[in-house]
């Protein structure tokens, strides 16, 4: 999976300056030989340059290295989060029987379900705290900080001792990791999507931040191959003794190469050159006062768009294994399978996806992206219905390209909306409540609404009324593509 999420690096940076991607060099290899772009964007520094105002080779080799460690870093910290989220739901069975005993009358499995919801509640708080400290003390300190703990709260749990051992201690202290690990990753997705949209060139930045959505499909993926893999290569014993906890400890190396990469960038010049007309002292300015106070408009198209993303991304791509299994009669290991399928798809679609936006506009994308779901989502459930294996493929993986439409360009668009001064608060604050309430309840609300109408089309209904909704906000929404970061007022 690592080598998958290197060539998506790769082909975004190739394909943004026209060069072929053999050129270009691996992402992970920070001293790597400079990319060969004819022009290099505006929007990074550029110190050294020669009497005729030419970008000099050694000032453009520094910002290709620079844009090849933002987009590098950007990608590893979506991937870590969707990494874990993809382990727990996984080893959900085996994690339920080590921090709850086994008499409790309740079922095991059910409560750590339970504890991994209840994280969702922090992520708001999280936003408020990731997103405000983004845009006072820097977009890079946010990151370094948020990867540090999301990923040590990751390796605790891989070495907490379970109930056997320390009794309710076990259950009481995953709970509190989990919510740290909520609370820590509420800034990750659209810390990253901000990151890369002030450092790439305009005419580039849907393609380059369609690596945030590429990244977190990427660890959905390596999450779900890794957690199949241990239980195909360990005895089920060394699974439930010790093999779940082996994905928790990976992500604490993970997490410390991306804290490395990110404590050794620069913040983009548009953030810099808010925080030099502000003052100096970037702690004067209050950037939820201000959103709430001037912004709260574009809040709510951000919470609409993402309602779209957060209801697809849910249901196609971490419930359907479920409804497969459940309504329409196929195996497990097939439904998943089917679904890693759509992943592969996703993350190679969505990066075609983000080019045409940077075309035509994220608007306009996320538009078409709600009137293919209300056309679509109908025909689509009703292949997967069929429960012959040819419909059911086809079904899902229509459903995974019209998400593409909608996913290439939310962080994207999340980033473009708000003004500098409020720009990671105003992304990280549309985009977590719109998953706490709509991402989160996604699973549920579809289960419920089947077993409350006896109708397996009942999820499609929903997506569709989402979109509607979605829309019609929409359409009192700006297009904010075409322009320089720092002009957005």
């Amino acid at each position: 999976m690592r080598n998958r999420g290197a060539f998506g690096v790769r082909e975004v940076i190739a394909m943004g300056h026209g060069v072929n991607a053999q050129t270009v060099a691996p992402v992970g290899t920070l001293d790597a030989p400079a990319l060969r772009m004819p022009h290099w964007p505006s929007s990074l520094p550029q110190d050294d340059t020669s009497a005729s105002g030419a970008v000099s080779p050694v000032s453009k080799a520094k910002n290709e290295s620079v844009l090849r460690r933002v987009a590098l870093s950007s990608f590893l910290g979506n991937f870590i989060e969707w990494f874990d989220y993809a382990t727990y739901t996984y080893f959900a069975i085996q994690i339920g029987t080590a921090f709850f005993p086994a008499d409790s009358g309740i079922n095991s499995t059910l409560l750590a379900f339970a504890i991994f919801a209840i994280s969702f509640i922090f992520r708001p708080l999280g936003a408020m705290f990731w997103g405000s400290m983004g845009d006072r003390k820097g977009r890079k300190w946010s990151l370094s900080v948020s990867i540090f703990v999301m990923t040590g709260a990751a390796f605790l749990i891989g070495i907490l001792p379970g109930y056997s051992s320390i009794g309710l201690a076990a259950p009481l202290l995953l709970l509190v990791l989990r919510s740290v690990q909520g609370f820590s990753a509420a800034g990750e997705y659209s810390g990253a999507a901000v990151f890369l949209a002030e450092y790439a060139p305009v005419n580039h930045r849907g393609l380059y931040c369609s690596l945030v959505p590429a990244s977190t499909a990427s660890g959905l993926l390596a999450g779900s191959m890794a957690a199949l893999a241990m239980k195909l290569v360990l005895p089920e014993a060394a699974v439930e003794e010790w093999g779940w906890r082996v994905p928790f400890l990976i992500a604490l190396p993970l997490g410390l190469v991306a804290h490395f990469i990110r404590t050794r960038l620069e913040d983009a010049p548009a953030y810099k050159k808010t925080q030099e007309n502000g003052g100096k002292d970037g702690d004067s300015v209050q950037p939820l006062r201000e959103l709430f106070s001037k912004y709260r408009r574009r809040l709510l198209v951000s919470i609409a768009a993402t309602m779209v993303n957060s209801v697809g991304f849910y249901l196609v791509l971490t419930y359907l294994p479920t409804y497969l299994t459940s309504y329409a009669g196929l195996d497990a290991a097939l439904a998943q399978g089917i679904t890693a399928a759509s992943l592969l798809v996703y993350i190679a679609l969505i990066f075609l996806s983000g080019k045409v936006s940077d075309l035509v506009g994220r608007k306009k994308m996320l538009q078409a992206a709600c009137v293919l779901f209300v056309a679509f989502s109908v025909p689509g459930f009703c292949l997967l219905n069929a429960g012959v294996l040819p419909f059911v493929i086809a079904g899902q993986l229509l459903l995974s390209v019209i998400l593409t439409v909608n996913d290439s360009n939310i962080a994207c668009y999340q980033a473009e909306m708000f003004p500098t001064s409020v720009r990671y608060t105003g992304a990280a604050m549309g985009s977590n409540i719109a998953y706490v309430l709509f991402g989160g309840t996604a699973s549920f609300v579809a289960t419920a609404l089947i077993d409350a109408t006896g109708n397996g089309m009942a999820p499609a209904y929903y997506m569709i009324a989402i979109c509607v909704v979605a829309f019609l906000i929409l359409l009192f929404a700006h297009e904010y593509s075409g322009r320089s970061m720092d002009s957005i007022d």
